[in-house]
């Protein structure tokens, strides 16, 4: 006799579900609920819930607990990636200067059009330029900061957290996932306060490699 099949969602290999998965890395990167709804078009109250069941999982307390969790979901190319030696943290090359402006779309066709950058990707909100091995990121904003965000990269982001953490560098959120690029690779980010406050982050790409 065939065995039937079981009834409800199917299971997962990890701590979280995708969905959850999704909504914790927006978390982490600072974004409202309001927001995440409207990034993953889904309603306000599925990411209300997907917050609060995800505290109860990983007996969090608070989202700014939750903010500063640094699990890894289990089918991310860096969960696969060896770990690193426990040598001093390298920052650099630069990887990364971001900008906010007040009009995302002015100042996208600018930069490409007048300055003749050129024009990575764009979602709604953001725009990624090329400046050699360097990328420009415009983030929308109500109004335009004047400072610039400088993001360092590292090979491992989370050695980096940790060492950095060590010495007394105080940071807003956990190493997190921004997004996956079609080909698997991973863009991770954890940003921090320099000695006057202001913005700055790390940035690790993962590439997903074959499986053995």
């Amino acid at each position: 006799m065939a065995n039937r099949n079981p009834r409800g969602r199917p299971k997962y290999g990890d701590v979280l579900t995708p969905a959850e998965w999704r909504v914790v890395e927006a978390v982490r990167h600072g974004l409202t609920n309001p927001r995440i709804a409207a990034r993953l078009g889904v309603s306000l109250d599925a990411v209300k819930y997907h917050v609060s069941n995800t505290l109860l999982k990983l007996g969090l307390t608070s989202r700014a607990e939750l903010k500063r969790w640094d699990g890894v979901r289990r089918d991310s190319a860096l969960k696969r990636k060896d770990p690193a030696m426990a040598d001093p943290v390298s920052l650099g090359p630069l990887a990364q200067i971001g900008r906010h402006v007040a009009d995302l779309e002015r100042a996208k066709a600018w930069h490409r059009d007048v300055l003749g950058l050129e024009l990575l990707y764009a979602f709604p909100g953001m725009a990624f330029f090329r400046l050699g091995e360097t990328r420009l990121y415009l983030q929308q904003a109500e109004t335009a900061a004047a400072e610039s965000i400088l993001y360092f990269r590292v090979e491992d982001i989370h050695a980096a957290h940790r060492q950095l953490e060590g010495r007394g560098v105080g940071f807003i959120n956990a190493p997190h996932m921004l997004h996956r690029h079609p080909d698997g690779t991973e863009e991770w980010m954890a940003e921090f306060r320099d000695s006057e406050g202001q913005p700055m982050a790390l940035m690790c790409q993962a590439r997903a490699t074959a499986e053995a």
